[in-house]
């Protein structure tokens, strides 16, 4: 049965002094490769912020509209993803809209235990947690994990997918009931920054050791702690800089260490490329969140009309897991 598409949707864009409104554009039509989502949710993420700001365009050939993850309905289907196919998926932009184009391959199916809010809620935060952590830093069953901002949608992410593959997992956050939130989640240890030394306590978790993997969104100042209290051989990997990305570090212990220090983005990143992260999501991770050891943290929901005040949520700080709009 065909499903009648109009001329123009809803969205939210981005105005010149850098806020957020509603407006009216036409439907986008998918390319060669992919199709058009009905979306029911979308995840909003640190970089919807730096794009609001400036600090983060789009990339060229994408969307201006803000929104990197998705859920929603096929309404237009290419190759083996039909029309009706509910889907998640990875996009570099266009997502706070009623309508969005995304890539066959970045589009996953939504597992059976979730609803759509919560299937918006995987793409941008699994697809970075799954390519740093797991991809760049081979973190291994058995090897310790250290995650700066475990009450992000990023963090709370990461812990349970380390946690149910089999690591040890210790993180940081900003008050105690952040940390607690962590625990229930499957942090083995969580240390407020506020009041403890997370080196300190990277030592006491790991025996003197040091962990064995950092993923830090923060920057500044925690680079030079990262490497003490990372372990032989450990892996660090940056995903943001916070806190500001120009540091002064001594490189001694990284080269008497053998340490590996290293960062990425994604969302300028080939097709294949994530096609490759949405195939190893399918097979190692949805079967954890179809099996119930895996499930997205979501804080709360917004409508589309209430972006701004979705996005003024997340920079305040004060949110636990994801922020996600609904359609």
């Amino acid at each position: 049965m065909s499903v009648a598409i109009p001329e123009t949707m809803a969205c939210v864009e981005i105005t010149e002094g850098g806020g957020l409104c509603i407006a009216t554009r036409p439907v986008p039509k998918p390319a060669d490769g992919e199709v058009l989502v009905r979306v029911a949710a979308a995840g909003i993420n640190r970089p919807d912020i730096l794009q609001r700001q400036g600090a983060y365009p789009a990339p060229p050939g994408a969307s201006d509209i803000p929104g990197l993850e998705i859920a929603g309905t096929v309404v237009m289907g290419s190759g083996a993803l039909k029309q009706g196919a509910e889907v998640c998926a990875l996009v570099t932009g266009g997502g706070y809209a009623e309508y969005c184009t995304a890539p066959v391959p970045q589009c996953l199916d939504i597992p059976k235990t979730l609803e759509m809010d919560e299937a918006a809620a995987l793409p941008e935060t699994f697809f970075t947690v799954w390519s740093n952590v797991f991809e760049r830093a081979a973190l291994q069953p058995g090897e310790s994990l250290l995650i700066h901002g475990g009450s992000s949608g990023i963090g709370t992410a990461a812990i349970q997918i380390a946690h149910a593959l089999g690591s040890p997992v210790m993180v940081t956050a900003g008050s105690d009931d952040k940390c607690g939130a962590c625990e229930v989640l499957g942090a083995d240890l969580a240390v407020n920054y506020r009041t403890d030394d997370f080196v300190a306590a990277a030592k006491d978790f790991t025996d003197g050791r040091g962990v064995d993997v950092i993923l830090d969104m923060v920057g500044g100042d925690y680079v030079a702690r990262n490497i003490k209290a990372l372990a032989m051989d450990g892996r660090l990997v940056n995903i943001a800089f916070l806190s500001g990305s120009r540091v002064e570090i001594d490189m001694m212990p990284v080269m008497l260490k053998r340490l590996t220090l290293s960062g990425s983005t994604l969302r300028a990143r080939s097709v294949d490329f994530k096609a490759a992260i949405a195939k190893s999501l399918k097979k190692r991770v949805w079967p954890l969140i179809e099996d119930g050891q895996i499930t997205p943290f979501i804080h709360a929901t917004f409508p589309l009309a209430e972006a701004a005040q979705a996005h003024a949520l997340m920079e305040s700080s004060e949110h636990i897991g994801k922020i996600v709009l609904i359609t």
